[in-house]
Parts: structure tokens; C-alpha cells; sequence
């Protein structure tokens, strides 16, 4: 066994509680078999004794382990083990309000399906109040990590992965990922492909026989740059005018009907807009300007939040948040149970394309 890594922060028993037990489920140490002294393995790891004993408390309040007096600590024959506690999953999401409460939503029915506790941390995209809210978590007990990190405005987003990754438990990101890294990406993720999104509504507006196709996106937002990689990709794959993006950082209905006269000054006749809210007043910009939605100009939306209720309902790519947080959840189980022997998952849920009125195709039998 290596040296455990010791910081201030980490719950340094609960490592190697979680190491221990990781030998005792793949039989390096079977049923009946006396594990290391409390004295040996303090010498082999570094940890201070009062923190071996902490350790082994957990295995045997776990079932997993028979401390006996005079004799050492066995490992439980598989017969007499107890059902461990109830686990606790710690999430850490940057805001309750729009995007997250379905994949919330996921995490919740998956964790109730499996027994498991949820404990739940808002960081509202503030460092500092990240950082806290993570120490917080650790502090309640929890055993694993699903995290919401804010890496976009970092100047070195991998260093911060570095950090997150060397938290004393093992940790899942939901909806974020080291895409500029390409292989050199170690995360353990689930995330929306969002480049596939925007492929597919390029490619939906390409095969309604739109040429000219303009992208408005909120500027620096997480979800923008794989938004716009798939829009480019699109454009590049389909032959079309490449035209430049429209990344606003306030949108109000004035610089929406800029945007709607610089689409029409470039002879654009349909745009992708992230999200639902710059779409809506896309839409009522391109209204005030005269244009007929969807026969003059042709929108879809990217979260499809709310646009079906939208004075034209919109067309829309839809995230799986639902599932992205079950899978989330399926994910970090399976880490806290098989540990290192279980590949690391990367896993990108392509989202769907919601037809309705705004693109100008015939919607579809029902909006699920």
C-alpha cells in the first residue's frame, strides 16, 4: 500500500477506510484473513495510529471487519457482514434556478433508488463561496463528490481539475470537461454533448433549405465554446457562409434588434440562440422588424427551458438533464464500489431536437 497523501483538508481515516475496503471487496484481502496491525500499517502509510483506528472503526461499523480483542482485525466472513450505512453523496451545483433542478432532479431519484443520501451545496458561480461550499461537504461526511466546478473564466482550468481531483473522495463532474485537451483529459465526467446540439439544429436548418445561418450566444458562459464548435463544424461539414458569432454579454430587446438587422444585412434567414432567453427576444426582435417567424426567419433555441410557450413555440435542443443526472450518480456509485478497478467514464449524452412552429418544419406529435 502507498503512502496516504496527507492536507489539512483531507479526512485522511475515510482514505484509508475507503482503500481498505477496496481490498477486502476484490479479495486481496478474502474472508477471514488478518489485516495489517494497527502499528504496521502506520508505519507503511505515515498516518498517525488514532487515524488507523479510525479507519478500521469505519470497516467494522461497516460489517466489513471483526476487531479481536487480543488478536488483530479479521476481515468478515462474507455470510456475517452487515449491510453498510447509508451512504452520502455531496452535489455541488453553481445555481438552483434554471438549468440545474432537472438534473437535480436525476441525482435525487437515482440516489433514493439506491439508498444513498443527498447533501447539497450552491456556489452561484463565486470561487470562494465554491471552495467553502466543497470544505463543507467534506466536513458532513460525504463519501463521494458530484461537481459543477465554474472552469470556464479560470486561467488555468487544469490546475483547478488538478485540486478537485486530489479531494479525499472520489469525485464525478457533471456538465464539465477538459474538451481543449482532447486524450490529455482525465476527468471522470457526464456532460451534454453540446457540440453534437449544435450540429444537429445546423443540420436541421440546412436540410429546410437554409444557406445563410447565424449563431447568437451568451458571452462567456460555460456551454458557449462547445456550442460553437459544433455550429462551426456544421457550417464547415455543409458547405455554408461562415458568419461570424454574435457573443453579447447584455442582452436587451435593443441589442436583440441589432442583432436581427445585422442577420438580415448579411442575408442570414435562420439562427441557432443560446439560450431560451436570448431566443425569446431574438423572436421579438425579428416580429418588431417585420419578419415572419418562421416563413421569413427561422429560430431555433438552445436549453429549451421555456420557449414552448413562446408566442411561436420554438424549436429547441434539449439537454438530457433528467438522465445526466442519473447517470452521474450510477457513475460515483460504482467508483465508491469498485474503486480504481473501474474505468474511468467519459460519458456525453447527445441532446434532442424538439420540433415546434419557429423553424418551419412540421413539429412533432408531442413535446416530451
Amino acid at each position: 500500500m502507498q503512502p496516504v497523501p496527507q492536507t489539512s483538508r483531507e479526512l485522511k481515516f475515510r482514505r484509508l477506510a475507503r482503500e481498505l475496503r477496496h481490498r477486502i471487496l476484490d479479495n486481496t484481502y478474502p474472508p477471514d484473513s488478518k489485516l495489517p496491525t494497527e502499528d504496521a500499517l502506520a508505519a507503511e502509510t505515515g498516518l498517525s495510529l488514532t487515524t488507523i483506528r479510525h479507519a478500521y472503526q469505519e470497516l467494522a461499523a461497516a460489517g466489513l471487519v471483526v476487531r479481536r480483542q487480543g488478536a488483530g482485525t479479521f476481515v468478515a466472513p462474507t455470510s456475517h457482514r452487515v449491510q453498510a450505512r447509508q451512504q452520502v453523496i455531496g452535489v455541488l451545483v453553481p445555481d438552483t434556478a434554471l438549468y440545474y433542478p432537472r438534473v437535480l432532479q436525476g441525482i435525487e431519484k437515482a440516489l433514493f433508488q439506491a439508498n444513498a443520501r443527498l447533501v447539497l451545496a450552491c456556489s452561484h458561480y463565486d470561487p470562494d463561496a465554491e471552495d467553502t461550499a466543497i470544505n463543507g461537504l467534506l466536513d458532513a461526511g460525504v463519501d463521494g463528490l458530484l461537481l459543477v466546478p465554474s472552469l470556464h473564466a479560470l486561467a488555468d482550468p487544469r490546475a483547478r481539475v488538478a485540486e478537485l481531483l486530489d479531494l479525499p473522495v472520489p469525485v464525478v463532474f457533471v456538465e464539465r470537461r477538459l474538451a481543449a485537451l482532447g486524450a490529455g483529459d482525465a476527468m471522470e465526467h457526464v456532460c451534454t454533448d453540446h457540440e453534437g446540439g449544435a450540429y444537429d439544429a445546423v443540420r436541421h436548418l440546412h436540410d429546410l433549405g437554409h444557406r445563410e445561418i447565424g449563431l447568437a450566444v451568451r458571452a462567456e458562459a460555460p456551454t458557449t465554446p462547445p456550442i460553437s464548435s459544433g455550429f462551426d463544424r456544421a457550417v464547415e461539414d455543409f458547405g455554408l457562409t461562415r458568419h461570424d458569432p454574435q457573443r453579447l454579454h447584455d442582452w436587451t430587446a435593443r441589442r436583440a434588434d441589432e442583432t436581427v438587422a445585422l442577420f438580415r444585412s448579411r442575408g442570414i434567414t435562420a439562427a441557432l440562440c443560446f439560450g431560451d432567453r436570448e431566443a425569446s427576444l431574438i423572436l421579438g426582435a425579428a416580429r418588431r422588424a417585420g419578419l415572419a417567424v418562421p416563413d421569413d426567419f427561422a429560430i431555433i433555441a438552445y436549453d429549451n427551458e421555456f420557449v414552448d410557450v413562446a408566442e411561436v413555440p420554438m424549436t429547441a435542443v434539449s439537454p438530457p438533464r433528467y438522465q445526466l443526472g442519473q447517470l452521474a450518480v450510477q457513475v460515483l456509485l460504482q467508483r465508491l464500489s469498485l474503486g480504481d478497478a473501474l474505468p474511468i467514464h467519459q460519458i456525453h449524452l447527445r441532446p434532442r431536437l424538439v420540433v415546434r412552429a419557429s423553424c418551419g418544419a412540421k413539429p412533432a406529435a408531442a413535446d416530451v
